[in-house]
């Protein structure tokens, strides 16, 4: 079983990643609109590198159980 520290990074994680993801999804769409061609590679890197990183921040960051 895992425990309660080891799931609020699990959560950060992911959080992090959605947050990135979503960075991501809008740079790529800025792109688009500037009328920038958006090839499947520079979309593919734009979405994973800011997921990557929000998932390693939201581990960084996460809450711990302090007293």
């Amino acid at each position: 079983m895992l425990s309660p520290l080891t799931l609020s990074r699990i959560s950060a994680a992911v959080a992090g990643a959605l947050v990135g993801a979503a960075a991501g999804i809008l740079l790529v769409t800025a792109a688009g609109t500037f009328s920038i061609t958006v090839g499947v590679t520079f979309a593919g890197l734009a979405i994973a590198v800011p997921a990557l990183a929000g998932a390693v921040v939201g581990v960084a960051v996460a809450p711990s159980n302090s007293r």
